[in-house]
């Protein structure tokens, strides 16, 4: 069935409306969609029931960004709007790294009662049920590096929904053959690459992998890296700047700890750098690297510490 091309009423009841409504629905998720993928969280308010007259009608959404300046859509204007809108910014300003949900019933007079239901300053008289859903971006990783460990890495991801970019300065290791469900793939020259890099394209990534064939290109990435984050004042743990981690050895890390440290990368900002990555389960093949490294991973996305006792051992 085609989508009409413009608005039709069907009767004189006004189905435009509700065509309009429809329209600025699909906007409100589409906007609420791209800020996930920019690694955004994001709250969603929805109008579940309306009784009594009300600025908003059932269906009405507005949705806020982790940038609390940027929002979209209505839940009917006036004082309720100014309340749900409040009330979003309290949600995206707590630490959360769950998703939260929660319904408010809002009671259109400054004398409104009942079971949970906040008074407006308003004279609408009316009742409007508002759900909100904070919602949680998906981890977007940065591969750097498409041989063995990158691919395993990103089958897991697949599995899991996240999000993955990759760089292989080698075109046949950062192939859609070899990457199908790579958000972006890279071949360029380190060079280029970190010419084109800025804190604001950092921000994109949650995470970054550096897993390249050559020691070399590895300690180059680390640099442009580390430049990068220091000239935007980034820190390196999920939230402003991606967490960074570092395939390797100790004498790997060690001389590249040394050589950072010479071009002028502060010992804080190398602190914030993971070497080894993942967690420590004795993975040796590629397929178990991908075990630990998505899972511990997963374990800063929902903030948990693997170390902490679970329900049956604690005391």
């Amino acid at each position: 069935m085609k989508r009409p091309s413009s608005l039709i009423l069907v009767n004189d009841k006004g189905y435009e409306g509700e065509t309009k409504r429809s329209s600025m629905t699909a906007r409100v998720l589409e906007w609420a969609l791209g800020e996930l993928k920019r690694g955004q969280r994001v709250v969603l308010a929805s109008v579940l029931m309306t009784s009594g007259s009300v600025p908003g009608k059932t269906g009405a959404r507005l949705a806020m960004s982790e940038d609390t300046s940027h929002w979209v859509g209505t839940v009917g204007g006036a004082g309720l709007e100014k309340r749900v809108l409040m009330r979003c910014q309290e949600l995206l300003k707590q630490p959360n790294h769950s998703p939260i949900a929660e319904v408010v019933t809002y009671g259109l007079n400054k004398g409104a009662k009942g079971y949970e239901v906040t008074p407006l300053d308003s004279l609408c008289g009316g009742r409007v049920a508002v759900s909100l859903e904070l919602m949680m971006p998906m981890p977007h990783v940065y591969i750097m590096g498409g041989g063995h460990c990158g691919q395993a890495i990103a089958s897991a991801m697949d599995v899991l929904g996240w999000h993955y970019s990759v760089h292989d300065t080698r075109p046949e290791f950062a192939s859609e053959e070899l990457y199908p469900g790579a958000v972006a793939r890279s071949s360029a020259e380190l060079d280029d690459l970190f010419r084109a890099m800025d804190g604001a394209s950092l921000e994109h990534y949650s995470d970054v992998l550096l897993l390249g064939h050559d020691w070399s290109e590895d300690q180059d990435r680390l640099l442009g890296l580390l430049h990068c984050a220091t000239n935007a004042g980034l820190e390196l743990d999920g939230q402003q700047g991606p967490r960074i981690g570092v395939i390797g050895s100790r004498s790997k890390w060690q001389s590249f700890q040394a050589t950072c440290e010479q071009q002028g990368i502060s010992r804080a900002l190398l602190d914030q750098v993971r070497c080894p990555i993942g967690l420590n389960i004795g993975a040796a093949s590629p397929e178990e690297i991908a075990v630990a490294v998505v899972a511990q991973i997963m374990a800063d996305f929902k903030g948990i510490n693997p170390d902490d006792p679970n329900w049956r051992t604690q005391s």
